[in-house]
């Protein structure tokens, strides 16, 4: 399995203690220990009366974790995202809600599109033509996915809890991670490669790269 804590993949030895029946089934703990980062994963697992699987729900940690956000994310953008992340497991819908108010603060604060609702703000910054081709379609893939024709409160009331499609709530996580690295993470290590080309054009005594 796939540790939810680090993401290490690891053959996991799982320990089980029974609980006991309720009016709704057979109620069972399991939990298992990640060797990479030693941290405890903790099921609880639901079986009908007869003794048949029923569910398993992941109680720690509560969701599986994405990669952790590079440094160069502000906090004000980061925290949303976290957020969203955060509660994914418990509500897609709170975390849809989310992850479009972080996108809409995104195009808005950083792409520089016409504040209206988050279609056109999405059109917008497909028009431009700023983005590079696959983040495009991720983008675009936003109304596909939530399907704003069908349903434009979405695109009209950014941040409410409303109803998302299968998927929805997970692929608005990724593509905010793009956005993330557009317009954050890859302009940092850019930057970075410069001002380290500068050192070495500086030592040699030869003029320093121009700033673009």
């Amino acid at each position: 399995m796939k540790c939810p804590h680090c993401l290490t993949a690891f053959h996991e030895v799982w320990s089980s203690h029974h609980l006991g029946p309720d009016a709704d089934g057979l109620w069972s703990v399991g939990s298992t220990a990640c060797p990479t980062c030693k941290k405890l994963v903790v099921t609880l697992t639901e079986h009908y009366t007869s003794g048949q699987y029923k569910q398993t729900l992941l109680v720690h940690p509560k969701g599986i974790s994405r990669s952790p956000l590079p440094r160069e994310v502000p906090e004000k953008f980061a925290l949303d995202f976290k957020e969203a992340c955060l509660v994914l497991s418990d509500s897609e819908k709170a975390s849809a809600a989310l992850s479009r108010r972080c996108l809409q603060m995104l195009l808005r604060e950083r792409a520089g599109v016409k504040p209206t609702n988050l279609d056109n703000e999405i059109q917008q910054i497909l028009d431009s033509k700023q983005l590079p081709s696959h983040v495009a379609e991720s983008i675009d893939a936003v109304r596909v996915v939530g399907n704003f024709a069908a349903h434009p409160i979405k695109s009209q009331s950014t941040g409410s809890i409303i109803d998302v499609e299968p998927g929805e709530a997970e692929w608005l996580l990724d593509v905010v991670e793009s956005l993330f690295d557009f317009y954050f993470v890859h302009p940092a290590k850019i930057a970075a490669k410069r001002q380290a080309l500068n050192n070495k054009l500086k030592e040699a005594g030869k003029p320093v790269l121009k700033a673009g």
